[in-house]
C-alpha cells in the first residue's frame, strides 16, 4: 500500500465516514445538510452506502462534510 500524505481521507472507509456523520448529526440533520433521498426516505446504512458508492457527486458531498465537521 502506498502512502498518501496529501489525502486526508486515506485509510478511512466510506462506511466509517457515514457512521461518524450519523453519530454527530443523525439522519434528520444529515438529510438537511445534504439533500439526498436515501437520507430522507427510510434511511439505512446499507442503502446509503450502495447509493454513495455508485454516485460520485453524492460521495464528494459526504466526504466534504466529513472533512469540515471533524
Amino acid at each position: 500500500m502506498t502512502e498518501q500524505p496529501n489525502n486526508p481521507l486515506h485509510g478511512i472507509t466510506l462506511e466509517m465516514i457515514l457512521n461518524s456523520l450519523l453519530d454527530k448529526y443523525g439522519w434528520e440533520e444529515l438529510s438537511h445538510k445534504i439533500n439526498i433521498r436515501c437520507f430522507c426516505n427510510n434511511p439505512s446504512i446499507k442503502s446509503s452506502l450502495t447509493f454513495l458508492r455508485k454516485t460520485p457527486w453524492a460521495r464528494k458531498k459526504i466526504e466534504t462534510l466529513f472533512l469540515n465537521s471533524f
